[in-house]
Formats: C-alpha cells, structure tokens, sequence
C-alpha cells in the first residue's frame, strides 16, 4: 500500500532542489517506491573531509533530505509543511569515492511527527550510515 498522499514526484523534487544545498552536493532523488524514496550522492570534494573520504555532515544531509522529501509527500502539501525535528546518523564505514545510494523509509507516520529511517550503502551495498530523522508536521502549506 502506498503511503504517499497523492503520489510521489521526482520531477517535483529535482526541479524543486535546484540552488539549494541539496544540489550543490549533487543528491538526487532517483526512485521512489509504494513506502520509500531513493537517492544518490557523489564521493567528490564536494562531499569529502580532508581526509579524503565522505564527510559525515554530507551523510547527514542526504538523510535529512530525503526524510524531508519523504515526509512532505506523505501529506497534503496545500496544509502541511514538513522540517527536521531531530536527526541521529551512526557512521560505519569509510567511503573515498564514487558514490553513495541512501533508501529512506517511514517507521512512524502520525498526524504532527513522522520518524524516517535512511541506510546509506556504498556501490558494494555495504552499509554507510544508519540514519533516523524524526520531523515535525506544521499546520501551513509547504514551502517546498
């Protein structure tokens, strides 16, 4: 059963990420299933800490992007915004290139929070991050 309110556009969020954060570390939304929303970022300088592998703050913005996304599809966007409440991410592996794949799902969606888990892999499938955002529901048309 899908969860989304009135379906899930890609094409929305691309176009919507545009100039933001978003995309100047290159996340892009690429898929979207009946109960998660998937996307890619590069392991670039964009994304890397000195050291030279992905940024921990670059794993956490790809998880809280993609639970926004998800959250904001899950309501009617014409009477709900959705934002970051709290987020917890726990690093497990280093990544020094190519990119990384994050699939987001919902384990709580209630009328004013909903709680997203997002597991980052690497292109083995090897676990990343472990990622939970929980996000606050407002009373108000979405800015996204």
């Amino acid at each position: 059963m899908a969860i989304w309110f009135d379906g899930f556009s890609i094409d929305y969020a691309r176009e919507r990420s545009q100039n933001s954060l978003i995309s100047h570390l290159g996340i892009e939304v690429v898929e979207a299933g009946d109960d998660y929303v998937k996307a890619r970022m590069p392991v670039d300088q964009r994304t890397k800490q000195p050291a030279g592998v992905l940024h921990g703050g670059a794993s956490v913005a790809l998880a809280e992007t993609l639970a926004t996304w998800g959250a904001t599809f899950c309501v009617d966007r014409a009477k709900h915004h959705c934002v970051g409440l709290e987020i917890n991410a726990n690093h497990l592996r280093p990544v020094s290139g190519g990119y990384v794949d994050a699939v987001a799902r919902p384990a709580h969606i209630g009328k004013t929070t909903q709680i997203w888990e997002v597991r980052i892999t690497d292109e083995r499938s090897k676990l990343v991050c472990i990622s939970r955002v929980t996000m606050a529901v407002l009373v108000k048309p979405t800015m996204y």
